[in-house]
């Protein structure tokens, strides 16, 4: 496969991913990032902020998903209020309200319309917390992604504003670091010339100077807007126009690229508390099966980083979805049903990415040509180990309408899927090859943490909430929540989400594969 991709490339690419988590067209984020560079560019900064700006331009948004749970919750359909508040003022209290009753009203039934506002009021109170598992998450997966401090602050301001009304809540004028005025300026002129062109854009920066937005930034827009948005105003993609700005072209190491693609794992598992771990776990699944298939050394490679990211795409339908106790309506199969498009849609950028894609966008097909998306039947041999590797992580991981299935019952439905020509006889027997003999492993050490800690640090590594943990340990919540309260200060989070990804990174949850397809006997099928 293709070793050679670069920092800008995979940045883009999460933009792109951010872009359907935050239900807005496609490239939104690279819009912001071209104009905020024509900005950094008139406002003359300097070099080493403008590539601050180039970058969190592309990834202000990787925390996203860390909101998307909670708020479906709330809302039904997260992706439903997002679609429609790009340009809202959060910090607004009657714009804020107008919203929320338009919102209901679009969303709800009449008779369910007063529940629906009341669920909604209480989201609004507790919007500050859930701004705070963003704006951790977006500085935890930063730092895995290679980010200095600089970058790791402005990402954790993203949200602020200009009159100390944005949240966290924790700075505001100049304490906000340049970048994200620059950017917040950017992002919202682009919101606007969506609806309204250049015109739409002036107007909403206009509005907002002063308030969420730095004057002295704005007045920059607003000398030349035309000038400052002409890099979008194309017919076709932006994604060359952003890969040609980029600060460095410089490929990333192959251990680089490793420890990005699983951020991103992990950065679309938190999408939902029964997906935690998912991506990841499959990854290493697929490229353990390819090993005992016999594949090339390169096709362990390829089927680890096509599994990191075979998932992307579900960060684009609602976490409703995906936490629904009960069985889906057909619109809302169309939509599960989409997300091996998305997937491919934000990979199918650079020959990198697309030689993922080719294999991590058809984890879903089938033999028989009954899978989707395209309804395929030829599929290579690496996408047939990715799709059984898929199905078996799947089953013995627990979902909002069943339990985790046993390794024996697991098996038994693989063989059954094989029987009816939808997975591969011989992927299937790799990957049952690859999960048979798991090696025990003893419950992990974190200095500060006692092994009672540690047990609540894991199920919280699995997804669960307070209540499910209590069942599983024999605790009651409240004594979970003390618990928490002590592990939070002691592993360096403030957040449930920073400690989620704690957990993920450091690889404290068991997983399915014990034995490291990189370890061993096994090191010669290394990068």
């Amino acid at each position: 496969m293709p070793s050679a991709v670069t920092w800008p490339e995979l940045a883009a690419a999460i933009s792109l991913a951010a872009d359907t988590g935050m239900a807005q067209p496609l490239e939104s984020g690279l819009a912001t990032c071209l104009v905020a560079d024509r900005l950094s560019a008139q406002l003359a900064l300097s070099p080493d902020v403008r590539r601050r700006v180039y970058y969190l331009s592309l990834l202000q948004h990787i925390g996203c998903t860390a909101a998307s749970a909670e708020m479906a919750t709330v809302l039904g359909d997260e992706m439903v209020m997002r679609q429609h508040s790009a340009t809202l003022d959060f910090s607004d209290q009657r714009q804020l309200l107008r919203f929320m009753l338009s919102h209901v009203a679009r969303t709800n039934a009449p008779l369910a319309r007063p529940a629906a506002l009341a669920r909604l009021l209480v989201l609004g109170r507790a919007y500050g917390d859930i701004s705070k598992d963003v704006c951790e998450a977006a500085q935890i997966l930063g730092r895995r992604c290679g980010y200095d401090p600089d970058h790791l602050t402005d990402l954790a301001s993203s949200y602020e504003n200009w009159d100390g009304s944005g949240f966290p809540g924790k700075a505001a004028g100049e304490a906000i670091p340049l970048p994200v005025r620059v950017v917040q300026v950017a992002s919202l002129a682009v919101a606007g010339h969506r609806h309204g062109g250049v015109r739409g854009g002036a107007d909403l920066v206009r509005e907002r100077s002063g308030r969420g937005l730095d004057p002295s930034v704005s007045v920059a827009f607003l000398a030349d807007p035309d000038m400052v948005l002409a890099p979008i105003q194309v017919v076709g993609s932006l994604w060359d126009a952003v890969v040609a700005a980029a600060p460095e072209v410089a490929p990333m190491a192959p251990d680089e690229v490793d420890d990005a693609l699983r951020a991103i794992a992990d950065f679309t598992d938190l999408k939902s508390p029964y997906l935690i771990g998912h991506s990841s776990g499959v990854a290493e699944l697929a490229a353990h099966a390819a090993v005992v298939a016999g594949l090339e050394p390169e096709y362990m490679c390829l089927l680890r980083r096509a599994g990191y990211v075979h998932d992307i795409g579900r960060i684009g339908i609602s976490a409703s979805i995906w936490g629904r106790p009960g069985p889906l309506r057909p619109d809302e199969w169309e939509l599960v049903r989409l997300h091996p498009y998305y997937t491919d849609r934000v990979l199918d950028r650079t020959p990198f990415l697309r030689e993922l894609s080719a294999v991590a966008s058809q984890h879903h097909e089938r033999l028989d040509g009954s899978g989707y998306s395209r309804g395929i039947e030829r599929m290579p041999k690496p996408a047939r180990i990715l799709a059984a590797a898929d199905v078996y992580h799947a089953m013995r991981e627990r979902r909002p309408h069943r339990p985790a299935l046993t390794p024996q019952a697991a098996a038994t439905q693989l063989h059954a899927e094989v029987g009816a020509r939808h997975l591969d006889g011989n992927a299937v027997d790799a990957v049952l090859e690859a999960v048979a003999n798991p090696v025990p492993t003893d419950l992990p050490t974190i200095p500060g943490l006692t092994a009672a800690e540690v047990g609540v640090l894991i199920e919280v590594g699995r997804g669960r909430d307070n209540k499910e943990i209590g069942r599983t340990l024999g605790l009651a919540a409240k004594q979970v929540d003390g618990m928490l309260a002590s592990i939070y200060p002691t592993i360096g989070v403030g957040t449930r989400a920073g400690a989620t990804l704690y957990a993920l990174e450091r690889r404290i949850v068991p997983t399915i594969v014990r034995a490291s397809p990189h370890s061993g006997a096994r090191s010669r099928y290394a990068d």
